[in-house]
């Protein structure tokens, strides 16, 4: 099978190098000037994955692909989508992102019908798994779905491995909104650690669960979709795990150290509390992590906050 991976950062990169290992013939494309693309032009790694010359590094959008992979920054999607409309109307698109969009609160695979066309073939593959612990032939399970029956069966036979385990997705509202709020919670454990109150990160785990599944629910979604892989079963990988970008972007938030990779959490909260907005569907931790990001709250005091809410039933 012909695959074309958009994005050359470093999950995008990890998907060519799976996709290579099961088979597929395989390319990665990157924009002119990309950092991640002149190191692997350089010496066929970016130090966590290395890519073997089958593999072909492009920066012009490949127009024979049978299938393309995306993994960008979220909020760059639909000016992907706009620019490349063209070569990618009616080939199947699978979103390998999580993350809402800012001013809309829209899911992924909304964007990707409202820039293509409803009838555009889109499916997202989402859930738990770093880069370092599968290239360490560390396996883990994962989500596939899509509106389109046919098209998340063949994702799951082409993509299905000895790393991955797949899902079948029931759930599109659910999985995508689950997903992109997981990096939220990632940010707010990283705040908790700064401030050393990595004790209460079972409780953000309990509250920020349920806080996600009713605005799911809200949504028109299956509010057990946040207790499944999108959401609940991705906080281990986002919550505790040393590689998580968005728990250590919450940490250096609150030290005051430098950090200068993506975190999704960033942009998805203000998206959430779009959401919240439209549903009336109380937000506290996302409030209070908007609070600490773009109001620059005392993360100590946000916490104090939280505690002092009304006393309401767990359930």
């Amino acid at each position: 099978m012909r695959v074309t991976v958009v994005g050359c950062g470093r999950w995008g990169s990890f998907l060519a190098w799976y996709a290579d290992k099961l088979g597929h013939q395989v390319s990665l494309y990157g924009r002119d000037g990309s950092r991640h693309m002149e190191a692997f032009r350089r010496t066929r790694t970016n130090g966590l994955v290395t890519l073997p010359e089958r593999v072909t590094l492009t920066a012009r959008l490949p127009e024979d692909a049978e299938v393309y992979v995306i993994s960008i920054g979220s909020q760059g999607l639909r000016a992907l989508l706009a620019q490349h409309a063209q070569t990618f109307r009616g080939k199947p698109l699978v979103l390998c992102m999580k993350g809402l969009e800012i001013g809309t609160g829209k899911r992924l695979s909304v964007i990707a019908a409202e820039v293509l066309g409803a009838e555009q073939p889109v499916g997202v593959w989402i859930g738990p798994g770093h880069v370092q612990e599968f290239t360490r032939g560390v396996p883990n399970c994962m989500v596939i779905d899509s509106q389109d029956e046919t098209l998340k069966n063949d994702l799951i036979d082409m993509f299905a491995g000895d790393l991955i385990r797949f899902y079948y997705g029931r759930d599109l509202i659910g999985n995508e909104v689950g997903a992109a709020a997981k990096n939220v919670v990632g940010i707010a454990a990283g705040a908790l650690d700064g401030v050393h109150l990595g004790t209460l990160k079972g409780a953000l785990m309990s509250r920020g669960t349920r806080e996600v599944a009713r605005l799911i629910n809200a949504l028109g979604g299956n509010e057990l979709s946040a207790y499944g892989l999108c959401h609940l079963g991705d906080y281990e990988a986002t919550i505790f795990s040393p590689y998580s970008h968005n728990r250590r972007f919450g940490e250096c938030v609150v030290t005051g150290e430098p950090y200068d990779e993506l975190a999704e959490g960033y942009y998805t909260v203000k998206a959430l509390l779009d959401l919240e907005a439209q549903t009336g569907v109380e937000l506290p931790i996302s409030r209070a992590v908007y609070q600490v990001l773009y109001e620059k709250a005392d993360a100590r005091e946000a916490v104090d906050k939280l505690f002092r809410r009304s006393l309401k039933m767990e359930f």
